[in-house]
């Protein structure tokens, strides 16, 4: 079956997850922010949610159309072959967004697209009652400067959940945009990768699954898993795959925090991740870790001093960490916060600024990877 994927993402990480999709074999369609279309088929909906680390859902396309008022919503759901994915007794609720677009009524455009399906249902089936007891296809529409389009996802709890994290710390970074960070500093095997200020291991296990090529959702479900249409041994080939693609590797991580309730937990986190071979973790606070007379690179989500007080500590933190990480320079830092004036504390200009999301929060990914001693 040839299918119109849809691999959505964090802003800021389009051109890493297109990478990793051309990396599959599969054909890019068009970019926007925070999605990726391209072509694939049964295979390419198992391949995608196992193996790809920046995505956080994949959708099967079921098409799109302009959508200017709620009769062109309604008669463009109905076109639709929504018989073509859905059984006569399988549930489908609705969600989804509306930007830029005349149609901004949430609620509205889901009673529609919802009445809509029964209708083109109604006349591929004969009847008009759905029980909705069946297999649960959840139906996304995306409506952006009047262009509707709908999907049915198919990854269920979102990917960047890759099943490790049973526990966190009270401001965990997501794991898909741990797996970009990470990728951004280039991780090599004979160079330590460093996060002083660990939380609950999310940015150390990512870089170990990457070096050792641990497929992120190949210990977990996904949704489509219960479709009918895609048989059980894609999945069972896919995850086949994945473990068969596990290399050893010589690359270490150290994850140290002040917080030894954090320790505990990125133990606990590294171990169900497969990884904990891969990093060191112990207790140091971070204005006084060492070189260790090795090449290193920081990698770290320090605090944000998001809450009404804590800012004046956060900025008096980012002085001190400046001052202490200069110390082991030629060290490379990686450092992502929320703070707009972070190098102004820090105490020196990034080489690298670039904008990412953890979440809803707008953040900055300040990269220090040229030697300020070098002329």
């Amino acid at each position: 079956m040839k299918l119109q994927l849809v691999a959505t993402c964090l802003f800021g990480l389009e051109h890493l997850l297109g990478e990793e999709i051309d990396a599959l074999g599969y054909e890019r369609i068009s970019t926007i922010n925070g999605r990726v279309t391209f072509l694939g088929d049964e295979e390419a909906v198992a391949l995608s949610n196992v193996f790809l680390r920046y995505a956080e859902r994949i959708y099967i396309k079921v098409g799109s159309f302009k959508a200017e008022s709620f009769d062109a919503l309604f008669e463009g759901t109905r076109a639709l072959n929504w018989a073509d994915f859905i059984g006569r007794s399988d549930a489908f609720p609705v969600t989804g967004h509306s930007i830029h677009s005349a149609l901004h009524s949430i609620p509205d455009c889901q009673a529609i697209i919802k009445k809509a399906i029964v209708r083109s249902m109604s006349e591929r089936y004969g009847i008009s009652v759905f029980p909705e007891e069946g297999i649960k296809y959840r139906v996304e529409f995306f409506i952006l400067n009047d262009e509707a389009t709908l999907m049915i996802d198919t990854s269920g709890e979102p990917l960047h959940k890759r099943g490790y994290r049973k526990e966190s710390n009270a401001a965990p970074i997501r794991e898909t945009l741990a797996a970009a960070i990470v990728a951004t500093s280039r991780p090599r095997e004979e160079v330590l990768l460093w996060d002083p200020m660990c939380g609950s291991g999310t940015i150390a296990i990512e870089a170990a699954m990457r070096m050792r090529n641990i497929a992120p959702g190949m210990r977990r479900r996904f949704a489509a898993e219960a479709y009918p249409y895609i048989p059980e041994r894609v999945w069972k080939n896919a995850k086949e795959e994945a473990l068969e693609g596990i290399v050893q590797s010589s690359f270490e991580a150290f994850a140290s925090d002040i917080d030894g309730e954090c320790l505990r937990i990125t133990k606990e986190n590294a171990y169900r991740a497969g990884v904990l071979n891969s990093i060191k973790i112990f207790r140091q606070d971070a204005r006084k870790i060492g070189a260790q007379g090795r090449r290193g690179t920081i990698v770290t989500n320090p605090p944000y001093g998001e809450r009404l007080g804590e800012r004046s500590e956060v900025e008096a933190l980012y002085r001190e960490l400046g001052r202490h990480f200069k110390t082991l320079e030629p060290w490379q830092a990686y450092i992502i916060t929320s703070h707009p004036e972070f190098e102004k504390f820090y105490g020196r200009r990034a080489d690298k600024v670039k904008k990412l999301y953890n979440g809803m929060i707008p953040c900055y990914l300040y990269q220090f990877f040229k030697n300020p001693n070098k002329k």
